[in-house]
């Protein structure tokens, strides 16, 4: 009911305001009929104009209070006739310049007044205007018309000055407040930030390959919405925010339509555009956006720029399409009568404003790319290129384009710095040298580095397929092509796929290049199989989970897993042949008792101990992290040492069994199956236990 209802103090003065408008219309009825009633001559008239404007300003500007005589030539625009209108102008200029006197002595402030003072002194402007513009043809009365002219134009021009103190003053105190609160508001609404992924972290790529245990960070994630959300939705809403409070735009419309009748635009252009500018810096500094020098910008540190690009991004929008669109709306209802002065208002007011948010865009496009700045030069270019519509469209009028070209040029390198970024990346990955092995054959940090950067580069699929879709295999890259003819795609069907996937199947067979290099640095040939399954296998999860799966194709994944394959069977052929080996019997019969026999048994089973026990000491420490990898790695195992070590036992065991040859047979097959059961867990110092 509240809101359907204005409370009593707003009905009061609303319909106080009305009696008013009424009362206007009924005085100025009034002393027509007065004038038109008992006026028998022009010398009567003149007398009571001066007696009534004596008592309300208003009643000197009415122009008809009595019929126009037939020896009149030109109307009441032309004072050189018979002195009559001349004398009424002197009465219309007196009564005018005595209210603008008065005011001009005064430290008060119209507006801060009670109405009827405004309207007073805006009536008496306007007779000035009317008087300005008087005829002064020559005749008998042209001297007297030029000196009135003349007096009329310096009561304006102090009429003007005060006008324009008058419109700084309601500009200044009407501005809407957009504080922080206000803003982060619509910030939330438009956000391109992004939140922590709850799995694996992008980290410096340098730090993060020396770092056996890295450390997780927070990393680029969408924090609201899909990709197409980050592309921008209709912000009507917003658009249609007031940057001035609306009771006093109809104020501030009334003195610029005077100052612009009367001529004075330019100098209200100067009060207008200093007011809204130093209002329009305020807000940015509010965002967050500060005058920022390209050198500064080069020598920052890189968490202060990342803050500082976060900031811009959500600056973007908010400034285009919240604060710019404000103002267009602010000029068209308040400068209405001018379009010229609108639109040079408009461009004054803004430009610099937008030039220093630009600015800081291209300080980035010119600094040193590295993998880190990527996600946030992305987030630059869609914030930007999603805003850039509104550019074109609110500064259409600028003659010579400078925005929207500044904008254009701006977003054509931001794009740019992201195609070299991507490059340099690409080359990052396959020159990476470190040389030093993962404990137990675990992931190596790059592996985890590059996976969950390209994961993330795939929120940015539109932009970035439009930014690589440059007409070849691999974009503009040089020496691209050459390089991916090097690798083995298997039947990829690379020519058929997006740009970005086409850009991500390379990156991943650059990595998976150096890893193969890497996994030389082991001694243990079982463990270099070890250390390319646990690889490849985070990388095929990193691709089937994400949509990475989607650009890379179902034929990719399965390829990938039989290469899995593939190293377990080398690791069993390496790693188990030996310990097989000592189960082989040699042509020893099942009934034999001799102490050849029996020696080369013991033999056997001591070697096969020995051998057992080398490897349950040492794979323990192997780690591998997929706990169904892991579980079918020791299912293989058992497969071909259990059944082999069991049909041993059943034909030999028994020679050994018992006496002082019973040490040599140290394991039943439940020991054995419970030992493979510690492998690959990443525990050091274990020992097998012997049988119960």
């Amino acid at each position: 009911l509240r809101a359907s209802s204005p409370p009593p103090d707003l009905r009061s003065a609303m319909a106080a305001a009305a009696a008013r408008a009424d009362g206007q219309e009924k005085v100025i009825a009034a002393a027509k009929h007065i004038v038109s009633s008992l006026a028998t001559s022009k010398n009567a008239a003149e007398d009571m104009i001066r007696i009534l404007s004596g008592f309300d300003n208003r009643l000197s500007t009415i122009n008809d209070l009595f019929a126009p005589s037939s020896d009149r030539s030109g109307g009441g625009a032309d004072v050189d006739g018979d002195g009559r209108d001349l004398s009424v102008a002197e009465l219309r200029l007196e009564a005018a310049q005595k209210v603008v006197l008065r005011w001009d002595a005064s430290d008060s402030l119209l507006w801060e007044s009670c109405p009827e003072d405004a309207e007073e002194y805006l009536a008496a402007v306007d007779c000035l205007i009317s008087l300005a513009e008087l005829s002064t043809s020559t005749g008998a009365g042209a001297g007297a018309a030029e000196d009135l002219v003349g007096r009329a134009e310096i009561a304006l021009q102090m009429a003007m000055s005060r006008l324009g103190e008058e419109f700084r003053h309601l500009m200044v105190r009407n501005a809407v407040p957009l504080d922080s609160n206000d803003l982060c508001s619509s910030i939330r609404r438009l956000s391109l930030s992004f939140a922590s992924d709850s799995g694996d972290a992008i980290e410096d790529f340098e730090s993060s390959v020396d770092d056996e245990h890295h450390h997780h960070q927070p990393t680029p994630q969408q924090e609201e919405g899909s990709p197409e959300d980050r592309s921008g939705s209709s912000l009507m809403d917003d658009r249609n925010l007031d940057l001035i409070h609306p009771e006093v735009v109809a104020d501030l419309k009334a003195i610029a339509d005077r100052m612009i009748e009367a001529k004075y635009d330019r100098e209200h252009r100067h009060v207008y555009c200093t007011v809204r500018r130093d209002i329009l810096d305020e807000h940015l500094s509010i965002l967050g956006v500060d005058r920022i020098s390209i050198e500064e910008v080069q020598r920052i540190e890189w968490r202060m720029l990342d803050d500082k690009m976060k900031k811009w991004i959500q600056a973007v929008k908010i400034v285009v399409r919240v604060l710019l669109w404000g103002e267009r709306r602010l000029c068209d209802q308040i400068l209405a009568a001018s379009e010229e002065l609108r639109e040079e208002c408009f461009a004054e007011t803004t430009k610099g404003f937008v030039m220093q948010l630009l600015n800081f865009g291209d300080a980035i496009v010119i600094c040193q790319r590295s993998s880190e700045k990527l996600f946030r030069i992305l987030d630059m270019y869609e914030a930007l290129a999603d805003v850039l519509p509104d550019l074109h469209a609110l500064f259409a009028a600028d003659p010579k384009d400078l925005i929207c070209d500044e904008a254009d040029g701006i977003l054509k390198r931001l794009g740019d710095a992201v195609k070299g970024t991507l490059m340099e990346f690409g080359n990052a990955i396959q020159k990476e040298p470190s040389r030093k092995p993962t404990q137990g054959g675990e992931i190596h940090p790059m592996t985890r580095y590059v996976m969950n950067y390209v994961k993330f580069l795939v929120v940015y699929i539109n932009t970035l397929n439009i930014l690589l879709d440059d007409g070849g295999v691999c974009g503009t890259d040089e020496g691209c092509s050459e390089g991916w003819e090097n690798k083995n795609t298997d039947g990829e069907n690379f020519e058929n796929m997006t740009p970005l996937g086409r850009r991500m199947l390379l990156i991943i067979s650059y990595l998976e290049s150096n890893l193969d290099e890497k996994s030389k640095v082991y001694e243990d040939g079982a463990m270099w199989y070890i250390f390319l399954m646990n690889n490849i296998l985070y990388i095929v999860n990193k691709v089937k989970d994400s949509e990475l799966g989607r650009l890379l194709g179902d034929h990719w994944i399965r390829r990938h897993r039989s290469q899995i394959r593939q190293y377990a069977t080398s690791y069993l052929r390496t790693s188990w042949t030996k310990v097989l080996s000592c189960l082989k019997d040699d042509g020893y019969g099942s009934g034999s008792s001799s102490s050849i026999s029996k020696v080369a048994l013991k033999e056997k089973f001591k070697n096969f101990n020995m051998a057992f026990e080398e490897i349950y000491r040492v794979q323990t420490t192997w780690k591998v992290p997929d706990p169904q990898l892991r579980e079918e790695l020791r299912i293989s195992i058992s497969e071909k040492v259990i059944p082999a070590y069991r049909s041993f036992m059943g034909r030999f065991g028994g020679q050994l069994e018992g006496g002082r040859h019973g040490k040599y047979i140290k394991y039943t097959s439940d020991d054995l199956e419970s030992h493979l059961s510690d492998l690959f867990e990443g525990l050091p110092g274990l020992t097998p236990r012997k049988k119960t």
